[in-house]
């Protein structure tokens, strides 16, 4: 769509400007009788034209002939001299002023109309001083002007260089406004022709931040048109469209977007802060500025700005050396969502010239204390309770709470892995290390090999570290819950302390005990089956099978080759035992004072086994047959 634009006056051109003497003359074949001095621009003119238009005109040119009257001397006549060197645009909007004065062809447009308005209200050019004057003709067109995006857009950007006058006449405001409402719109017929990289292909494809989509349905056109704004006035205009209740994500995405534009370092995070002290002085500060605010315009809605553009903002922070409080958000901000980043996101170099560590360990620790503190006030306003006091229990209630243990989840693996590339830094204290891996709660962890990993490196890079150190350091992981693989391996690792070595075969034992009674239960209860139902078919592999009769409870569980398992699971059994007499031995202790060392009880009280044995289930005498069959082995160990 082309430019609006307005046509004023009707006579061919008259002035002509001399450029070795910087002068504007008017070729009306009149002698000139005033000078107007704008800048360093001088206007040979008549009084008349310039008169009949303008009251401050009117008023200076008399005030400056009164002034020249008392100055001459004899017959000699002096022209006037009036200055203007604070008219808003200068010389070249004097120019078109003086044409309109004089009556000669000129155009009004979006690039001129603000530079045009300002003057004619500096110079009073009123309907008293002529009909249609310049702030009439002005006025108009400026209504003309907001109807289109693109005009509009023109506009506000041509008030930076007479934003004063411009903010006086709210022409600032007025674009601003007008801007929103159309940023706001669907309607493309309101729009005008809105953005200006889908000219020449209106239906190109877009993508931003991962999203593909075209331009017909694209909400987020206005994305780079406005992107060329200066700050302040791009800030006001993310201050409208919040309160005209845009949808979050995209006065997020237009932020992001401006970023993105201005700040060169927001993709170049590698770059060190040697690059940016080269730079001019001014333009890192035009940075720093520019990225606390908008860290500041950032909606506060969670979600809304995906975690690695957050962090993104965070190193680029760093970097600037931006404000503690600028700091602070973005880290309050990335904690909130913090089961979204990827461990290269959250290994951020320390930029401090006084710290000791390679990456920003303090800052990833209040990072995962502001996600617990989010955490847990989720958990309490997510609890249903029940009239009677207690929590309601059933299957949608244990679906949810399933649910919400995903997130905590996820950031405990991501706190194990950054543990564990962290770890091998020989400037990490025991302290921090410990504070990082305990503020993940126990029950988010699954499993912990990844905490096993994460301390096995970090006892390899501390060699020097005490047994109680070492020991202080075990703790934060749980012998029960590491795999089978992990386990052999801790059982032949040497940096570990030997407590925790003795613990880890020791629950491996039970565990492969335990495996093995449950083996022998399903077989028992195999053979005892002597009825089958019609309707079950026998698989063919070497698998464990649940298979249930219709309509009734009973259970048939078909089990292949299970004796060869049991034979496995004891030989395994009996390697472990092994290991563990070996350590025994050289350390030249007994089974009854190892045990009292490491607290576990391997002496079970009896039970009353009679009272209620027909009620007792199989699987119960099962549990009681192997705990009496430890008892036994370990008594003669003894």
């Amino acid at each position: 769509m082309a430019m609006a634009c307005m046509k004023l006056g009707s006579k061919s051109e008259v002035f002509h400007l001399d450029q070795d003497e910087k002068t504007w003359t008017c070729s009306s074949g009149l002698p000139s009788d005033v000078t107007i001095e704008v800048g360093d621009i001088s206007f040979h003119l008549h009084k008349f034209p310039l008169l009949s238009r303008s009251k401050t005109l009117e008023s200076l040119i008399g005030d400056s002939s009164d002034d020249e009257k008392k100055m001459n001397f004899g017959d000699e006549k002096r022209s006037c001299v009036v200055k203007l060197h604070d008219l808003p645009g200068g010389p070249k909007i004097f120019l078109l002023v003086a044409k309109f004065c004089y009556g000669v062809k000129l155009e009004l447009n979006s690039n001129n109309v603000v530079h045009l308005r300002c003057a004619s209200e500096y110079l009073q050019m009123t309907e008293e001083y002529g009909d249609e004057n310049l702030i009439n003709q002005t006025e108009n067109f400026l209504n003309e002007v907001f109807d289109n995006w693109n005009d509009t857009l023109k506009a506000l950007e041509s008030c930076d260089e007479v934003v004063e006058y411009a903010e006086d006449l709210q022409i600032v405001s007025r674009c601003i406004d007008s801007l929103a409402l159309k940023a706001c719109s669907s309607d493309n017929d309101l729009l005008g022709w809105p953005v200006s990289s889908m000219r020449e292909n209106p239906f190109a494809t877009v993508i931003w931040n991962g999203i593909q989509t075209s331009s017909s349905s694209n909400q987020d056109w206005w994305y780079e048109d406005v992107s060329g704004l200066k700050l302040p006035l791009y800030r006001r205009f993310i201050l409208a469209i919040e309160s005209t209740s845009l949808d979050q994500e995209r006065i997020a995405g237009s932020l992001m977007f401006y970023a993105k534009k201005h700040l060169p370092l927001l993709g170049r995070q590698s770059m060190i802060p040697n690059v940016i002290l080269s730079s001019s002085f001014d333009s890192y500060l035009d940075q720093k500025t520019l990225l606390e605010e908008i860290v500041d315009l950032l909606p506060s809605q969670k979600g809304v700005v995906a975690t690695k553009l957050l962090l993104r903002l965070l190193k680029t922070a760093m970097i600037l050396h931006c404000r503690p409080l600028c700091l602070e958000n973005l880290e309050r901000r990335v904690g909130l969502q913090m089961d979204q980043a990827s461990i290269e996101d959250i290994l951020i170099p320390n930029m401090g010239y006084s710290s000791e560590t390679l990456y920003e360990i303090d800052c990833v620790q209040r990072m995962l204390d502001h996600f617990m503190v989010a955490d847990r006030d989720r958990d309490q306003d997510g609890s249903e309770i029940t009239d009677s006091g207690c929590l309601e229990d059933n299957d949608d209630d244990l679906i949810r709470n399933s649910h919400s243990l995903t997130p905590v989840t996820m950031v405990a693996n991501l706190i194990d892995n950054y543990l564990a590339e962290v770890a091998s830094d020989v400037n990490l204290k025991l302290e921090k290390f410990q504070s990082l891996a305990a503020t993940v709660p126990d029950f988010a962890r699954s499993i912990d090999d990844g905490m096993y990993r994460a301390i096995d490196i970090y006892l390899k890079a501390h060699p020097w570290l005490t047994d109680s150190d070492r020991e202080l350091l075990c703790r934060l992981m749980d012998c029960q819950k590491l795999s089978l693989e992990a386990s052999t391996h801790a059982a032949q690792n040497e940096r570990l302390p030997l407590r925790f070595i003795v613990q880890v075969l020791f629950f491996e034992q039970l565990r492969l005990r335990t495996s093995v009674a449950g083996c022998l239960y399903v077989s028992d209860n195999y053979n005892s089956q002597t009825h089958l139902s019609s309707s079950m078919v026998l698989p063919g592999s070497g698998n464990v099978h649940l298979l249930t009769t219709g309509g009734s409870d009973r259970r048939v569980v078909v089990v292949d080759d299970m004796r060869g398992r049991v034979s496995e699971l004891e030989k395994e059994c009996l390697s472990m035992k092994k290991e563990i007499d070996k350590i025994v031995k050289s350390k030249g202790i007994s089974w009854n004072s190892l045990c009292k060392m490491f607290g576990v009880g391997l002496r079970l009280k009896s039970k009353s086994r009679d009272r209620g044995a027909k009620n007792v289930s199989p699987a119960s005498r099962i549990k009681e047959n192997n705990q009496n069959e430890e008892n036994g082995e370990l008594n003669r160990v003894e």
